[in-house]
């Protein structure tokens, strides 16, 4: 991550926090902003062309703006970017910045890899018990990989918890061809 994406994204996040805004409102805005930006090859020309000034991109913002309804604090982070010719990296500043909402409100990402698929019930358990694992709420992304045979594999951070099949097995391998 750039230096740059990690200033904007930690400066957001203090606006938010000191402002104590709605989060989840905010993170809805940002979607949508994000959605429009990822969705239009038109818009991301317009914003990238330097032939443009600024100050006109700023102008069309707030044009869009009247249909997206943003908060004033996400404007204004998305015309600083613009002012700065950083909203080529609009994308990678929404990242940081919900990857450090994230860590401030206590939460971890994990990733869980299972065999199968799991019913809804199945899912709150488990991400529940990694939560106790891992000391701290989880936001759990769940994926299905059918080598692993079976069990359950979870990175939490750098941490890897295995309790697959196939890792007890590799562990088990190991153990006998060592004596």
């Amino acid at each position: 991550m750039a230096a740059f994406v990690a200033r904007y994204a930690n400066a957001f996040l203090d606006v938010v926090t000191e402002a104590k805004l709605d989060t989840a409102a905010i993170d809805r805005q940002l979607t949508d902003f994000l959605a429009t930006w990822e969705g239009s090859r038109e818009l991301r020309d317009f914003f990238g062309n330097p032939a443009i000034p600024a100050t006109q991109k700023v102008r069309f913002l707030d044009t869009l703006n009247e249909k997206l309804e943003m908060r004033k604090e996400l404007r204004n982070l998305i015309a600083v970017m613009i002012d700065n010719d950083r909203i080529g990296q609009v994308s990678e500043v929404a990242a940081a910045y919900r990857s450090l909402l994230q860590e401030r409100m206590g939460i971890r990402p994990a990733e869980i890899i299972t065999a199968r698929a799991l019913t809804p019930d199945e899912r709150e358990a488990l991400t529940a018990e990694v939560g106790k694992l891992a000391g701290a709420r989880i936001d759990a992304r769940f994926t299905q990989d059918a080598s692993i045979l079976g069990g359950t594999v979870v990175r939490v951070g750098s941490t890897v918890y295995d309790g697959s099949v196939r890792g007890r097995l590799e562990r088990l391998r190991e153990t006998l061809t060592e004596g």
